[in-house]
Order: C-alpha cells, then structure tokens, then sequence
C-alpha cells in the first residue's frame, strides 16, 4: 500500500471522526435493519454469515494484514465466519508462496482456524465438515468459559506465535468477561481481540426483550470491566509479557457500520 494512500485514509477518517451528521445517520440506519434481520442476508462459500458486510471486509483486512497463523473464533453458528477465516488465511499463504517461490501444501496448512461452540448443530458441522476449508478448520464443542475448554484451547494454541481472536458467542456481560479473562492473553502483540454485539449497549434499552442480554449486561459493559480489571491489576499474557489493550476507534470509524463499536481490542 503506498504511503499517499496511507495518508488519504486517515485523513478520510479524521473527517469522518468530525461528520456528526454522519453517526447519527448511521446509527438510525443500523437501528432500521435490525428490524429486517439484516445481518442474516449473507453466506460466505455456501456458509451463512450473520454478519454485516462492513464487518466482513474489516475481519478479511486484519487477516491480510496481520497475517496470523491462528485465528480463535468462539461462536460458530453456521459456519460462514470460520470458513470466511479460514479462506483469508489461505490466500496469505497463497501469497507468500508465489513471493517465496514455494509449493503449497493444502491438506497440511500452517495457519488454522479454531471454533469454539457449546452447541454445533449436527446439520451445521456437517456442511462445515465438507467445505474445501476444512483442512485449515478445527472445532471444539462446549462452553467457551469452562475450565476445561480453556485449557484444551491453551494447549492448542501453544505452537502458534501470531493470533488473533474473534468473542461472539452469548453476549451476556459474565460470559464474555469469563471469555476476555480466559482468552485475552493468549492475543500477540499488536494482533487484536475483536468483541463483538458490543452495539447492545447503544441500541434502546427495549431493543432484545427476548434476549438473556440488554443494555448494562453485555459485550461492551464485559469488555470496559475487563480494561479496567488488567489497568488495576496487571496481567500477564501467555507470552509472559503484561497485557496492554487500547480500545482502536480508527478501525470504528473507518467502517461505521459495525455490531462492534470500541470492541477492535489491539494489544500494544
């Protein structure tokens, strides 16, 4: 990317930062498609998505970008996001080897994808289970915040160096502050850990009233205490080093339309 464009972006947010007409459009645009179950209108590779396509590009980008040889995904549903995952990560390797002269080995990848569900529908891991992504994918069954989960992930994540997570599984505040505090440490530095739905906690307080989560109990309440938690009391990542999080509001505004506001997590 040439360093103009480089400049023309930012710029281009720093404007946006300042366009108040511009939020309140797009929160009152975003409130209008919930009441269309807009995020179910996609699929990747086959694979529903339920995700907005803002939010798509910006997970493929960090991929490119970050280039991690693991990427944590609690949530599974469908399948579209770890498939979505896992066929970024194949292009990254696709392109380091034509830069490196390499042959590819697709039955046996470097870089994988492990998802995280207490419930994976039969129907759902069968479909999963034959996509042409599935020597990148590994599944997991069960609650993302049990002792025993946490550690089978840990352990699977021990030979990986660079990993980025995706949180978006239940959205009540104790689950994804088990799921911050679980899996928070074991995000490299400068990679990121992306919790999503944290938009619960700006929508109307009568917006889920069928949810076991709403305003002042989900994602967004979760992750502001885990800040404040690891400020207070230092923790320390699997790397040994303290884990520092900065809340990357660029990433926000760059994309506007997202179910993640102040939820892209980069470890500095």
């Amino acid at each position: 990317m040439s360093e103009d464009h480089t400049l023309n972006v930012t710029k281009n947010i720093q404007s946006i930062m300042n366009d108040d007409k511009m939020h309140e459009l797009t929160s009152a645009w975003f409130q209008r498609t919930l009441l269309h179950n807009y995020s179910y209108n996609f699929s990747y590779m086959g694979r529903p998505i339920i995700q907005y396509p803002q939010d798509m590009v910006l997970m493929q980008e960090l991929i490119l970008n970050l280039k991690p040889d693991l990427v944590i995904e609690t949530g599974i549903a469908h399948g579209g996001s770890i498939v979505m995952s896992a066929a970024t990560l194949a292009l990254v390797d696709y392109c380091e080897a034509v830069e490196n002269g390499t042959v590819l080995d697709p039955k046996n990848p470097k870089r994988k994808v492990l998802g995280i569900d207490i419930d994976i529908r039969e129907h759902n891991k069968k479909e999963i289970l034959s996509n042409p992504m599935i020597s990148r994918i590994d599944m997991i069954e069960g609650s993302s915040i049990s002792d025993e989960i946490i550690k089978e992930v840990h352990e699977y994540a021990k030979p990986h160096k660079n990993i980025l997570i995706f949180l978006d599984s239940n959205h009540t505040h104790q689950h994804v502050l088990e799921e911050l505090r679980a899996y928070a440490p074991l995000v490299s530095k400068d990679s990121y850990c992306v919790v999503y739905d944290t938009i619960v906690e700006d929508l109307p307080a009568d917006q889920f009233p069928n949810r076991s989560w709403g305003r002042g109990d989900n994602p967004k309440t979760a992750l502001f205490q885990y800040l404040d938690e690891i400020k207070n009391s230092p923790v320390y990542g699997v790397d040994g080093e303290i884990l520092n999080f900065s809340i990357d509001k660029e990433i926000e505004q760059k994309i506007q339309i997202t179910v993640a506001p102040d939820g892209f997590l980069k470890r500095i």
